[in-house]
């Protein structure tokens, strides 16, 4: 459903201002009422309730816009365990070199299982843990990367930390590189995510890192074979992420496990030209590692079959805005009203946004009703906004085609002594 509103505002106008405000409280009330509306909207109940997921919190992401798409305590902060890794692997892709030499020591090599069993003092490439690190999720090279790009564990931990806020992400909180459990004795915080949280994460490893050709390749691979730096010891490497085989639209994605986070994923699904993420946390305990499966699927399947992609951008024109004390062209006169076009910011053709059936847009449009001179070429006059489910997605700028001058005390004794001269 698409509604589309428009208000103008004359400048330095008080009366107009209250129409405004006027206008803003009822825009208010009825988007309210459609808001209400969308939220009690049964079909849209009935197929949340329809998935009936194993997962304590799950989140089906749009990975383009950000938008959770389907939430189950999607800001429940929860521990993560392996899924860890995903942050660990795009951060080495990004700041580090793949060619260079890491040496394992006595911390890394003293890491339990899962592990890749490295000795203090080996030396490995970089590029070859991430495949041990993202392929059989081994703790011990996890620590090995992290402290070969980070310096340390601890300013790994900040450099996770600190691209978490940067991807947007204020309820996350790393400690360790593998996802062990663990707690900052001082402040209490513990390794700790949420599902939404997660979900956006998978999504800048996939569509938006500089690095994310490179996170796809090693998260894609079936197998992987390597030796260490010296080619004395030789490692192999299978994928655990069972869920590439079992759709064909599967991108990427890691397990994770511990006592304390149980069963968790965080995967990512292509289908068209849509992206989705998905996180699962807290998804069982043993016996019940297949949950995760069961989950995901149904999460993919969920957004697949609802979301499809519209282009809700549409093409507006607007009458001329007249300028009070403006100039009305080279041949106008001081009795001549003055005149700007409006045009759209530039480059804007489309909106492309991934939306359901039960999804309302709303299209207000803001133009003001007169302007006073000065007026400069590409001024902000105005300004067209869309709403999705009552919050705002996009918002363009509407602009002054063209200068127009002001009709100053010179330019008027100009125009006087030139009609002199003409009569």
């Amino acid at each position: 459903m698409r509604i589309e509103v428009t208000y103008l505002i004359k400048k330095n106008s008080f009366g107009n201002k209250a129409v405004a405000i006027a206008l803003a409280i009822a825009l208010f009330c009825c988007s309210g009422t459609i808001i209400r509306a969308e939220e009690g909207n049964p079909e849209k109940e009935t197929l949340q309730e329809e998935l009936q997921l194993y997962a304590q919190a799950a989140v089906l992401m749009d990975a383009d816009s950000g938008r959770v798409l389907y939430g189950k305590n999607e800001d429940a902060v929860l521990p993560m365990a392996s899924t860890t890794k995903i942050m660990t692997c795009i951060l080495a892709l990004e700041y580090g070199d793949p060619e260079q030499i890491a040496e394992v020591s006595a911390y890394a090599a003293g890491m339990p299982k899962v592990k890749l069993y490295v000795r203090q003092g080996e030396k490995f490439r970089l590029r070859d843990l991430l495949y041990s690190l993202m392929l059989e999720s081994h703790n011990d090279s996890a620590v090995v990367v992290a402290e070969a790009v980070g310096g340390s564990v601890e300013k790994f931990a900040a450099m996770m930390n600190q691209k978490a806020r940067d991807i947007g992400c204020f309820d996350t909180y790393f400690i360790t590189p593998n996802g062990l459990d663990a707690t900052v004795n001082e402040t209490g915080k513990t390794h700790a995510t949420t599902a939404a949280d997660l979900a956006k994460i998978m999504a800048y490893c996939v569509t938006d890192s500089p690095k994310k050709e490179e996170f796809l390749e090693i998260t894609r691979t079936l197998s992987y074979d390597f030796t260490d730096a010296d080619g004395s010891r030789s490692f192999h490497c299978n994928n655990h992420n069972v869920f590439l085989g079992m759709m064909q639209e599967a991108l990427s994605g890691k397990t994770g496990f511990t006592n304390n986070a149980g069963y968790c994923y965080v995967g990512a699904i292509k289908s068209e030209d849509r992206i989705f993420t998905v996180a699962l946390l807290a998804c069982g305990w043993p016996n019940n590692r297949s949950y995760k499966w069961s989950d995901m699927k149904k999460l993919a399947a969920y957004g697949m079959e609802h979301y499809h992609y519209q282009d809700i951008y549409e093409e507006k024109t607007f009458a001329d805005i007249p300028v009070r004390g403006g100039i009305a062209g080279e041949a106008g006169t001081p009795w001549d009203r003055a005149y700007v076009g409006v045009t759209m910011e530039k480059g804007v053709k489309s909106l492309s946004y991934l939306l359901s059936e039960e999804d309302q847009i709303e299209v207000k449009t803001r133009v003001e009703t007169v302007l006073d001179a000065p007026v400069a070429a590409g001024e902000k006059v105005g300004e067209v906004s869309y709403y999705l489910n009552g919050e705002l997605v996009k918002r363009y700028d509407l602009l002054a085609e063209k200068a127009v001058e002001e009709q100053s005390f010179l330019w008027i004794l100009q125009y006087i002594v030139n009609l002199a001269i003409f009569f």
